[in-house]
C-alpha cells in the first residue's frame, strides 16, 4: 500500500486542490465487472447496466471529531499512518453508458448483509446474487437510470450467500460482561446457543443462566436448568420442565475480543463520499463513478432503517470535509428505534421486541427527529441534533407499518415523552402504511406460520414505496415538495392507548386483541442484566369498526377489503402463548354471507353485504387507486396491479 502522504499528493495533483484527502478510501479494488449485467438485458432508453464487484479499505483517524463518537476507536489497532482500517464488500449497478444515467445514486443499506431495495422498487425476487435477467424484476430503478450501491456495514457477519460483509478490528486485551438471549421456539433438549463473542472464562460457575416464560416474569433458576460451554463460542443448555418453546433463556458471561462495530457507519460515509467526490483512491486507482453522481439517497428496511437512524444520530451524514453524504434518507420499518451497533460487545442483529431482546440497547431516547427533552431522564436530544449543528440534515421520508407501532415503538415518533403531539421539521415526512405487517414479498399469500396464532398478512408495501421514492428524489433534485405526512397523531385522535376499547378494534370471534405491546422504558444498563425503570407512554393507531387504521396511507385494496388486516399477531400455545409474534401480522377474513357472520356473532359485514353487485369491489379499488395517483402516493403504472388482484 502506498504511503498516505504520497497518495494525498497524487490526489491533490489530480483534483487541483492542496488539502488532505477527505473520504479516506485507502484502496478501492475492483474484483470484477460484469458488462452487460443481467444477461444483457436492456432497460428502456437507459440501455444495459454494469455490475461491479469490489472491496474498499477505509482508514479512519481516531482523533478526528467526526470519528471520535465511534466506541473503542481510540483502543483499536492502527496502521503505519495512525489510521484504523476496515474493509467492506462493495457492489455497484451503473448504466453502461454514463450519459444515460440520471446522476442519482441510491444506497441500499443491506439487512444482515442482504440486499432489500430491489424487492420493493423492482418487485424483484430478492436474490443477493444479481445475475439473471429476472433478478432485476420490473427494472423500475434501471429504467429510470439510477446507480445503485451496496456495501457491508455489520462487522459480525460471515461471508457466503452473497452477503455483503465488513471486516473490522477487535480490541486487544479487553474483556467484560456480555449478555445473550435465546428463544429457541422448539423443544430440543439440550439446546445449542451460539455466543456473539468468545467467552473469556469457560467455567460455568463464573457465568449465570436464567429462564423466564415471559419478558416481564422474574428470572428463575429452577431445578433442571443447567449449561456448559462447548468451546468459547457456544453453550449447551439443558432445559427444565415447566417452560415451553417460547421461553426466554438469558446468559450473562465474561466475553473478550470486542469488535469496533461503529466503524460500519464510517465505512458507509467514506465509501459514498469517495464515490461522489474523489477522482482516485489514496493509492491512485480511479473512482469508477467519478463524474457520474450529483445526488445520493439511502434506503434502509427494518434493521437497515434503524441503521439510518443511527447514521444520522451519530453525525455520519457529514463526511470528514463537512459535506453532506446523503441528501435524502428513506428509513422503512424503523419505528422509534435505532441499533445495538456503536457499543462495546455490540450485537447489531438484535432489536427490541415485546417478547425478545427488550433490554438490549438501541431503542432508547431519542425516539424521533426533533430535538426534545426527555421527561423521564432530563436529557435533551434528537436524531437530527448533530446534522442540525453541522448543517447537513437530509430530506427524510420515513415509512412504518402498523407492526412498528406494536413492536417498534413508533408511537413515540410523533409525540414527546409526555405523549404530547410533536410537529415534524420541514425536512421530514412521516407515513404509516396502514394495516401492513412488518414485511411481505410481492405476491405473498396469507398462511399459518409455525409459531403464530392467526394467518399472516400478505399486504405488500412496494407500490407506495416506489411512489414515495420518486417523490423524495424530486424533493432532493428539484425542491418539489413531497406529499404531506400521513401518520397517526394525538392531536386528531388517531393515535391512542393500546387497549381494544381505545383502539376500537372489532370483537372478532376467536381473535384476541394484544394484552401487551413493546413499551419503551428507561433502562438501567449500569447493572447486568439491565433492568427496566419508568415506562414511556405507549400509543397505537386507532381503527374503524373493521379494524382498518383511521390514519395513514391506505392501499387501494383497503378501500374495499375482504378481511381485517393487522400488523400484529399473537404467539400460539407452546411458543409463549399470547405474546406478540415477532414481525408477523394477521389476515382475518370476513364471512361470506350475512347468515354465516350472524351464526358466529361476527360484527363485521359479510362480503355479500359489502359488495352485492358484480364489479362493485373492483370499482371501489380503482377509484381509491386513482385518488392515490393524484396525491403522488401511487404511480400510474401500479394501478393495474391492484385491479388484477380483484379478478
Amino acid at each position: 500500500m502506498r504511503h498516505l502522504s504520497t497518495a494525498v499528493a497524487v490526489v491533490a495533483g489530480v483534483a487541483g486542490v492542496a488539502q488532505p484527502l477527505a473520504a479516506k478510501v485507502l484502496k478501492f479494488e475492483v474484483v470484477r465487472i460484469e458488462s452487460p449485467a443481467f444477461e444483457g438485458r436492456s432497460f428502456g432508453t437507459v440501455g444495459t447496466y454494469d455490475r461491479i464487484i469490489a472491496r474498499a479499505t477505509i482508514g479512519v483517524a481516531p482523533a478526528d471529531p467526526h470519528n471520535s463518537v465511534i466506541v473503542d476507536i481510540e483502543r483499536a489497532p492502527r496502521n503505519a499512518q495512525g489510521l484504523v482500517e476496515a474493509i467492506t464488500d462493495v457492489e455497484i449497478l451503473r448504466p453502461t453508458v454514463a450519459a444515460n444515467g440520471n446522476r442519482g445514486l441510491i444506497y441500499d443499506v443491506v439487512n444482515r448483509g442482504s440486499k432489500r431495495l430491489l424487492g420493493y422498487s423492482n418487485d424483484a425476487p430478492g436474490n443477493n446474487e444479481l445475475v439473471k435477467a429476472a433478478d432485476a424484476g420490473s427494472g423500475f430503478l434501471m429504467n429510470r437510470g439510477y446507480t445503485v450501491v451496496w456495501s457491508g456495514w455489520q462487522g459480525d457477519l460471515g461471508a457466503g450467500g452473497g452477503r455483503m460483509t465488513l471486516s473490522v478490528p477487535t480490541v486487544p486485551q479487553i474483556s467484560g460482561p456480555a449478555r445473550e438471549e435465546f428463544i429457541f421456539d422448539n423443544t430440543e433438549n439440550p439446546a445449542t446457543g451460539r455466543l456473539s463473542y468468545p467467552a473469556a472464562d469457560l467455567d460455568p460457575a463464573h457465568a449465570k443462566l436464567s429462564v423466564r416464560q415471559r419478558e416481564g416474569d422474574p428470572r428463575a433458576t429452577p431445578a433442571g436448568l443447567s449449561f456448559k460451554f462447548d468451546g468459547p463460542n457456544k453453550v449447551l443448555i439443558t432445559r427444565p420442565s415447566g417452560f415451553d418453546g417460547g421461553a426466554i433463556y438469558e446468559l450473562v458471561y465474561e466475553a473478550k475480543d470486542p469488535r469496533v462495530m461503529g466503524l460500519g457507519f464510517a465505512a458507509t460515509r467514506d465509501l459514498i463520499s469517495f464515490l461522489r467526490h474523489e477522482p482516485v483512491d489514496a493509492g491512485g486507482t480511479a473512482n469508477i463513478l467519478a463524474g457520474r453522481i450529483d445526488r445520493a439517497i439511502s434506503f434502509g428496511q427494518s434493521q437497515s432503517g434503524r441503521y439510518l437512524h443511527d447514521f444520522l444520530y451519530f453525525g455520519f451524514n457529514s463526511d470528514e470535509a463537512g459535506r453532506t453524504v446523503f441528501e435524502g434518507l428513506m428509513p422503512h420499518l424503523a419505528g422509534g428505534k435505532k441499533t445495538f451497533t456503536n457499543f462495546r460487545f455490540s450485537q447489531p442483529g438484535r432489536s427490541a421486541y415485546q417478547h425478545a431482546d427488550t433490554l438490549y440497547p438501541g431503542a432508547e431516547f431519542p425516539f424521533t427527529y426533533p430535538v426534545t427533552t426527555d421527561a423521564l431522564t432530563g436529557k435533551t436530544d434528537g436524531m437530527l441534533a448533530r446534522c442540525l449543528a453541522a448543517n447537513t440534515c437530509p430530506k427524510i421520508i420515513k415509512t412504518d407499518t402498523e407492526l412498528e407501532f406494536y413492536q417498534g415503538r413508533a408511537g413515540l415518533v410523533s409525540v414527546d415523552t409526555k405523549g404530547n403531539p410533536l410537529a415534524m421539521p420541514d425536512n421530514v415526512r412521516l407515513f404509516l402504511l396502514s394495516n401492513l405487517q412488518h414485511a411481505a414479498p410481492v405476491n405473498a399469500k396469507s398462511t399459518l406460520t409455525p409459531t403464530c396464532t392467526y394467518p399472516s398478512n400478505p399486504l405488500y408495501a412496494g407500490p407506495p414505496l416506489r411512489a414515495l421514492l420518486v417523490a423524495l428524489d424530486a424533493w432532493v433534485s428539484s425542491g418539489t415538495l413531497p406529499p404531506a405526512s400521513r401518520y397517526p397523531s394525538r392531536a386528531d385522535g388517531t393515535l391512542v392507548e393500546p387497549t381494544a376499547g381505545a383502539v376500537g378494534f372489532p370483537s372478532i370471534p376467536g381473535v384476541a386483541y394484544p394484552s401487551r405491546i413493546n413499551q419503551a422504558a428507561v433502562i438501567d444498563d449500569k447493572v447486568m442484566p439491565p433492568t427496566r425503570r419508568a415506562p414511556y407512554p405507549a400509543f397505537v393507531p386507532k381503527t374503524d369498526p373493521d379494524g382498518r387504521d383511521l390514519a395513514g396511507l391506505h392501499l387501494p385494496t383497503l378501500a374495499a377489503p375482504i378481511a381485517t388486516h393487522t400488523g400484529w399477531n399473537l404467539r400460539k400455545a407452546g411458543f409463549g402463548e399470547g405474546e406478540l409474534c415477532d414481525n408477523t401480522g394477521s389476515m382475518l377474513p370476513f364471512a361470506k354471507t350475512r347468515e354465516e357472520r350472524l351464526a358466529t356473532n361476527d360484527p363485521r359485514l359479510s362480503l355479500a353485504e359489502r359488495y352485492p353487485q358484480p364489479g362493485e369491489r373492483a370499482a371501489l379499488i380503482e377509484r381509491a387507486a386513482r385518488q392515490l395517483v393524484q396525491g403522488r402516493l401511487l404511480l400510474d403504472d401500479d394501478v393495474k396491479s391492484f385491479l388484477q388482484a380483484t379478478n
